[in-house]
């Protein structure tokens, strides 16, 4: 008698587009954030955010990076680790931008076709996914912000989970003279480099997402009073723009 299969889940594709990036010098684990896929042409890429992979103030330079695919088939606990090096004769390898308001927060990095698995169950963004009609993100618009907060996942399919946000401050204004915008959501350490997207009826069917932006870092004053006052609860996302320059 054979033994049955077990059934593919019905697993959002967005949820597949993302995966953990963890940071390394040599075996040493240093840090872990969120990251997404990107699709430009036939070249596959790694977005998250710049910080993850060089952060000077911090002295944080790892010398690679970490992250997961899913295997094909039905079975979302079987995983690859593709290890990629983040410098080849001291010369990063990472592709990073700037602009009229300096260094722009997102970094790509190229996925060689060598290093991937035969058909991994994955998805990615693609051009056509980036929100280019400014006008059509409204003040308080939905949004969600996928990715790995404190590095909470489901561990056993190795999924990432959703956070919901809202624009908070005018969509296509660049924020204090910089490529980004306001986000208000409940956000954490281990997101950066997270997905800011909002849901497409009308895309593209094996990922029905806009995306709107790169989840960078939460906000706040340094005049904040803790005894008294909250935290702001508010972030910063780059535009998703910049991706097209990154990848091109």
């Amino acid at each position: 008698m054979d033994t049955p299969q077990p059934q593919p889940h019905h697993v959002e594709s967005l949820l597949l587009a993302c995966t953990r990036v963890n940071t390394f010098i040599g075996p040493q684990a240093l840090t872990a954030a969120s990251g997404f896929f990107f699709r430009h042409g036939v070249r596959l890429f790694l977005i998250t955010s710049r910080h993850v992979l060089l952060d000077l103030a911090a002295e944080h330079k790892p010398q690679r990076i970490e992250f997961a695919l899913h295997a094909a088939g039905a079975d979302l606990t079987r995983q690859y680790g593709v290890s990629l090096p983040l410098y080849d004769k001291g010369i990063p390898l990472w592709r990073q931008a700037t602009d009229s308001g300096g260094d722009v927060d997102v970094a790509a990095v190229e996925v060689p076709s060598m290093l991937m698995p035969r058909h991994p169950r994955l998805f990615a963004f693609t051009p056509s996914h980036i929100q280019v009609q400014m006008d059509a993100v409204r003040l308080g618009q939905p949004l969600l912000v996928v990715g790995f907060p404190l590095g909470f996942h489901d561990t056993l399919h190795h999924l990432p989970v959703a956070r919901g946000a809202v624009v908070a401050s005018a969509f296509g204004v660049r924020f204090q003279g910089q490529g980004c915008f306001v986000t208000d959501a409940p956000m954490h350490s281990g997101s950066s480099g997270a997905p800011v997207v909002r849901h497409d009826p009308y895309g593209e069917c094996d990922l029905p997402w806009q995306l709107l932006g790169v989840h960078a870092s939460r906000m706040d004053m340094a005049s904040r009073d803790t005894r008294r006052d909250a935290s702001l609860g508010l972030n910063l996302a780059w535009y998703s723009d910049v991706l097209l320059i990154l990848t091109r």
